[in-house]
């Protein structure tokens, strides 16, 4: 026969949650300081610019 399972408590929903924000937060972080760092030209890894681009075709 089918039990219903147990209620998940309000602390463990918000501390998903939290995490779950937290993550998102850290990404966002690390996506602005990447694009500063490319505006700045600090950048550690090279891309294709478009005058590299229009060279190539």
């Amino acid at each position: 026969m089918a039990v219903p399972k147990k209620k998940t408590s309000k602390s463990k929903r918000d501390k998903r949650k939290a995490t779950w924000k937290h993550k998102a937060t850290i990404q966002a972080q690390k996506a602005l300081s990447l694009g500063k760092s490319i505006l700045s030209g600090r950048s550690k890894f090279v891309y294709p610019t478009q005058e590299e681009e229009a060279e190539e075709e």
